[in-house]
C-alpha cells in the first residue's frame, strides 16, 4: 500500500468513527458483504439490526451474501479479477488465507479504537469484529443429557445421528479437526480419533448454521456448532442446547474463532465499506452485541452488564479456551484437509 493510500485510510476511518458523517455524493451508495454464517441468525439478530441503523444514517444500502466461512472466502477469491464484494467478514483460519492470497487492503482506525480492540495503531488487514468459541450441540428432546466427552460420541447410539460440518470449508468444522489435534495431543492421535467418529457421522455439511436445524427436529442428535450461532439459533430452535464434550485429560475443550472484518483489495465501493467498518466497529453497534446476536464483543471498552451478557459468560465458564497459531493452521491447512478426507473415506 502506498503512503498516499494509507493516509487516505487513516483519515477515512478515524472522520467516520468520530462522526459517521456520510458524503452526499455517497447518499445513492451501495455496499456488498460477503459473510461467514452466524450474526444474521435469530430474530432479530445484530446485522440485520445494525445495517438497518447503518442505511437509515447514511442511505447507503447494504447488500449481504452468506455462507460457510470457507465457502464465503474461496468465492471472493475465485471473483480477484473482477471484485463484487467491498466488505469481508469471515473467522480464522480463512481470513489468513485471504490475506495469504493478497485479497484484503490494509486500513487503519483511530489510536482509541484501536486500543479498544486491543489492535496495533498501524496499517492491519483485518479487525476483530466479535468473539466467539466453538461447541457442540444436542437435542435435548431425544437426549436426556449432553454426551460426556468426546469418547461417548463414538457410541454406537450415535450412528448417523451425529454431524459436523466438512473442515476446510466451514470453520466450525475446521475447528473440530482442530479440536482433535489438540484434546489427543498429537495430529496422529486426532486423525485417529475422527476416523473412528466417522462410523457415526452422517456425512459432510458446507455449513455450520443448516444442522442446528436436523438437530431440533430429531432428525440428527448431535451436531457441532459455535457459542454465537448456536445460543442465538436457541430462540428459533427450543431443543437446541449446547455442551463441551471433554478430552481424554478430562477437561472440556473450546476452540477461540473470533469474527474478523476486512477490506476487500478493489472494493467496488471501498468509500462506503469503510464507513460500514467503522460503524460495525463503532462503541454503540458494539454493545448490541450481546443482546442481539449472543456473541462477545471485539472491543474492551464494553461491559458485560446485560442478562445475555452474563448468561453468555456462564456458558463458558470452566472451559478450557485454547487458540491455535492461525498463521501457521492456514498455511498447513490443505495439507492437514487432504489428511482428514484420507483418514475418514470409508
Amino acid at each position: 500500500m502506498t503512503a498516499a493510500r494509507t493516509i487516505r485510510a487513516r483519515l477515512v476511518i478515524a472522520l467516520l468513527l468520530c462522526g459517521l458523517a456520510a458524503a452526499a455524493g455517497s447518499r445513492a451508495a451501495v455496499v456488498t458483504v460477503y459473510s461467514a454464517d452466524g450474526l444474521r441468525d435469530g430474530r432479530p439478530n445484530w446485522f440485520g439490526t445494525m445495517f438497518a441503523a447503518f442505511e437509515r444514517r447514511t442511505g447507503i444500502t447494504v447488500q449481504y451474501v452468506e455462507a460457510g466461512s470457507g465457502v464465503i472466502v474461496n468465492r471472493m477469491l475465485a471473483e480477484r479479477a473482477a471484485p463484487q464484494a467491498d466488505v469481508l467478514v469471515t473467522i480464522p483460519p480463512f481470513m489468513q488465507v485471504a490475506a495469504d492470497a493478497g485479497a484484503l487492503r490494509p486500513l487503519i482506525l483511530a489510536p482509541a479504537d484501536s486500543a479498544a480492540l486491543g489492535a496495533p495503531h498501524a496499517p492491519a488487514l483485518w479487525y476483530p469484529l466479535a468473539d466467539d468459541y466453538s461447541a457442540w450441540i444436542y437435542d435435548a428432546a431425544a437426549l436426556p443429557a449432553p454426551p460426556a466427552s468426546l469418547a461417548a460420541l463414538l457410541a454406537p447410539t450415535f450412528r448417523n445421528r451425529l454431524q459436523y460440518s466438512t473442515p476446510g470449508q466451514a470453520g466450525d468444522g475446521t475447528a473440530v479437526l482442530l479440536q482433535a489435534f489438540e484434546a489427543f495431543g498429537s495430529q496422529r492421535a486426532g486423525l485417529a480419533y475422527l476416523r473412528r467418529l466417522q462410523a457415526n457421522n452422517l456425512g459432510p455439511s458446507a455449513s455450520t448454521g443448516r444442522l442446528a436445524a436436523l438437530v431440533d427436529k430429531g432428525e440428527i442428535w448431535v451436531a457441532n456448532g459455535d457459542v454465537q450461532m448456536s445460543y442465538s439459533q436457541q430462540r428459533e430452535y427450543p431443543n437446541l442446547r449446547l455442551f463441551f464434550p471433554a478430552g481424554p485429560d478430562g477437561r472440556r475443550l473450546a476452540v477461540r474463532l473470533p469474527y474478523q472484518i476486512a477490506l476487500v483489495r478493489g472494493a467496488p465501493h471501498e468509500h462506503a465499506a469503510l464507513q460500514l467498518i467503522a460503524f460495525l466497529l463503532s462503541r454503540p453497534a458494539q454493545a448490541r452485541l450481546y443482546d442481539l446476536a449472543r456473541a462477545f464483543p471485539a472491543r474492551h471498552d464494553v461491559p458485560p452488564t446485560t442478562p445475555a451478557a452474563h448468561a453468555l459468560e456462564h456458558v463458558i465458564d470452566g472451559v478450557r479456551i485454547w487458540q491455535p497459531d492461525w498463521t501457521r493452521v492456514a498455511k498447513r491447512l490443505g495439507h492437514d484437509v487432504a489428511l482428514w478426507r484420507q483418514a475418514t473415506e470409508r
